[in-house]
């Protein structure tokens, strides 16, 4: 028995020492007969929703790939319209899988309007559009508890200025993280 409260320990220790060994991976040089490697495969396949691997092997979130559309954050609206336009759809989607995937995640979604209207009508029109980005989250897969929104109207532009170019870049819904 004195034997064995020394035993015990190591026993442990070496076992937990075989079970976190390092995996091994593939090396990007062996590609299989399609010509692509298997890491590159899974790097297509999961980038969109999950993440990107760097050259050391840790993952990185999807949210930080500038080549992924997660980077688009900012869907832009026609005058007086809270219908996402088929050039934003895609990145709305990407948004929508990227949250069902990471259900921890969360974000807010805030509406803008131009300066064209009273006050009330652009808070609500802020509003609709970042409900209708909202709602397409969801259809993607989000959980309506993952998703805030605020609506700031005319109140925060992003471009001054009143000439069609500015109008258009303040009528938007944005993306925060």
């Amino acid at each position: 028995m004195k034997h064995f409260r020394y035993l015990f320990p190591l026993l442990i220790t070496g076992f937990l020492v075989a079970c976190s060994g390092n995996q091994v991976k593939p090396n990007d040089t062996e590609a299989n007969a399609s010509g692509a490697s298997s890491s590159s495969r899974a790097l297509d396949s999961e980038s969109s929703s999950v993440g990107i691997e760097d050259q050391q092997g840790v993952m990185l979130d999807a949210l930080d790939d500038p080549a992924n559309p997660l980077s688009v954050r900012i869907i832009y609206f026609e005058y007086d319209s809270a219908e996402v336009n088929q050039d934003s759809l895609d990145a709305v989607r990407s948004h929508g899988q990227y949250l069902s995937v990471n259900e921890n995640r969360m974000l807010r979604l805030e509406g803008h309007a131009d300066e064209r209207g009273t006050r009330e009508y652009n808070l609500a029109l802020g509003e609709s559009r970042a409900k209708t980005v909202r709602d397409l989250l969801i259809l993607e897969g989000a959980q309506p508890g993952q998703i805030e929104i605020v609506s700031f109207g005319e109140e925060r532009p992003a471009v001054l200025g009143s000439d069609e170019a500015s109008l258009q870049k303040n009528r938007r819904a944005e993306i925060v993280y």
